[in-house]
């Protein structure tokens, strides 16, 4: 995906879950964030959405940007601003040069980790607001291949690194991923103490500790441990014990 396929699908994704909250009993449950309901669902988004604004336009070299907004405590209100701020940051992400260097939390980036990183936030979290809508009725082919491709490939290489940085990874193994309808495969190495190693597949034969095979929808919502269709085979303790932010 690209920089333009970022954005357009993050507004997508936000509607999606703009239309979700909308529609909900704000006190409701999120089964698939235990202890959370919509409302506390709704406000997360929203305070990260406006915390990515200042991130995005936060320079390489500083340590870290302000700490988020926490928005109006009036639900109305929230609505109001949440709007707002996301208005903000698309706004951002489509006018700014997306190749400009950033601040983010693994280090110089270009500003176009935003953009990928904010859809895949709003996506997963869309998923959240489809769960606590349709309790266990939630479609098993929601994203496109491509954005869930994405999503896979985005927490292998972007959030196991930030996980690594914060807790040394402690796992030793070998998984093998494959998005068949997306056409995509990795194979993520795992070393006690060294940062996970991500790679595509090359047609030699791999010993692995685990594989993990189904749609790309069903990968993504997998890694993020969401409930998913994949189909594990070998070591499942391994996968299972994968970090998730």
């Amino acid at each position: 995906m690209e920089h333009a396929d970022f954005t357009r699908s993050l507004r997508e994704q936000y509607d999606a879950l703009r239309a979700l909250i909308a529609a909900a009993d704000l006190s409701a449950p999120v089964p698939t964030c235990p202890g959370w309901t919509v409302e506390v669902l709704a406000r997360h988004v929203a305070r990260t959405h406006a915390w990515s604004i200042r991130a995005a336009l936060t320079p390489p070299d500083t340590d870290s940007p302000p700490r988020p907004q926490e928005g109006p405590e009036d639900w109305s209100e929230l609505l109001a601003w949440w709007d707002e701020r996301f208005s903000e940051l698309v706004r951002v992400l489509e006018t700014e040069d997306p190749s400009r260097p950033s601040w983010t939390f693994v280090g110089p980036r270009p500003l176009t980790f935003w953009a990928r990183r904010q859809l895949h936030e709003t996506a997963v979290h869309r998923l959240d607001g489809e769960h606590a809508a349709r309790a266990g009725d939630v479609p098993p082919l929601l994203f496109p291949s491509d954005l869930a491709a994405d999503g896979v490939d985005e927490y292998l290489t972007t959030m196991l690194t930030r996980q690594h940085m914060n807790k040394p990874n402690g796992l030793s193994g070998r998984v093998v991923l494959h998005a068949a309808d997306a056409s995509r495969s990795w194979l993520l190495r795992l070393v006690p103490g060294e940062a996970p190693e991500v790679g595509a597949l090359d047609g030699a034969a791999i010993d692995e500790d685990a594989t993990v095979a189904g749609t790309a929808d069903s990968l993504y919502r997998l890694v993020w441990d969401r409930p998913s269709h994949a189909v594990v085979t070998g070591r499942g303790d391994l996968v299972r014990a994968l970090p998730r932010p």
